[in-house]
């Protein structure tokens, strides 16, 4: 087993202060790793990076059809959301038009990390509902599957129809039998697999528009969906939002917890996948960053780039202290 190496670094005064190790992959559309970092094989659980793989049931089961779903539903279905009116109140008008209620949601609540609608709860006293969960786009999709079936309401148990599917699917596009799952922050199991097999996974979705079959059909869709509409998938100031908007929807890209992150290129038909094994998201947005740079479809200079590598850290009066920028093996 191969060691994780440095991919993300913070200097001051000229020393080196904090280094992330992590592992990542690049892979083409045969599944064939074209570039790697650290441990392709490194065991790891997606996280809320593998959330389009978690969808594919809800267009191949033909659900999303007869739901009438949209572009943006399929977004925030795939989306870690900030809790923003524009992602909870469309959630809402979706679980309504299912016949069903926040209180059918199996993912919690927790506070919305939007600024605004954080205040509006202070403001009015108010606790936050499980719409002001990250995962309530997923669920609401889960939901919709779920009436789709006629299964029963218990949705995340890992015996549920709607979980045997995602991980028959999970396990398909990673060409790998997961060796276990973990419970998510929103209570649905996480299936997990090697740095490897979710960028293969991804790499599955890049190169789905040369593809006819129905699966090809519901990544292609998912895919779609995500560059058309980053501001559900994320939100302002996210990075997912920011990054894809600074391609200029040309790739979709998808953080989760503990410092995943996985993109789709379509154009070069590739996948990406990277953990950074302390779980500092910070170091996953420059990883992730810089990865795209190098494969030429994220522009270096741009102020979304700039502020996730090579940037500059400032005292609070301003002064410069130092760069958090990539390790040199990816600069």
């Amino acid at each position: 087993m191969m060691q994780p190496v440095p991919m993300a670094e913070l200097w001051r005064g000229g020393i080196l202060e904090s280094q992330h190790l992590g592992h990542a992959v690049v892979c083409d559309a045969r599944g064939e790793v074209i570039q790697a970092w650290g441990d392709p094989a490194a065991v790891i659980f997606p996280r809320s990076s593998c959330k389009m793989i978690q969808a594919l049931p809800l267009i191949e089961s033909g659900a999303a059809d007869a739901a009438g779903l949209s572009d943006a539903q399929l977004a925030l279905a795939c989306a870690s959301h900030q809790g923003a009116a524009i992602h909870t109140v469309p959630v809402a008008a979706w679980l309504k038009d299912l016949g069903l209620g926040e209180q059918d949601l199996r993912c919690g609540a927790h506070v919305p990390t939007d600024p605004e609608a954080k205040a509006a709860l202070i403001k009015t006293d108010s606790s936050p509902c499980q719409l002001h969960n990250n995962c309530s786009g997923k669920h609401a999709g889960f939901l919709t599957l779920n009436k789709h079936l006629g299964t029963g309401s218990e949705y995340t148990e890992l015996d549920h129809p709607i979980q045997k599917m995602i991980l028959e699917a999970f396990e398909e596009v990673t060409e790998e039998t997961s060796p276990g799952h973990g419970i998510d922050g929103c209570s649905a199991p996480n299936f997990a697999t090697s740095v490897h097999g979710l960028a293969r996974a991804m790499a599955t979705f890049a190169s789905a528009h040369t593809r006819a079959d129905r699966r090809s059909q519901a990544a292609e869709r998912l895919v779609d969906a995500m560059r058309a509409w980053p501001e559900l998938v994320a939100g302002e100031s996210r990075a997912c939002t920011e990054l894809m908007r600074a391609m200029d929807g040309r790739v979709a890209i998808k953080t989760g917890a503990e410092a995943v992150f996985v993109a789709i290129i379509p154009e070069l038909q590739l996948g990406v996948a990277l953990k950074i094994t302390d779980g500092s998201t910070r170091a996953a947005e420059c990883a992730v960053a810089a990865i795209l740079v190098r494969l030429g479809v994220l522009d270096a200079a741009h102020p979304a780039t700039q502020k996730r590598m090579n940037t500059e850290i400032s005292s609070h009066r301003g002064l410069h202290a130092g760069w958090f920028r990539p390790a040199a093996a990816l600069a």
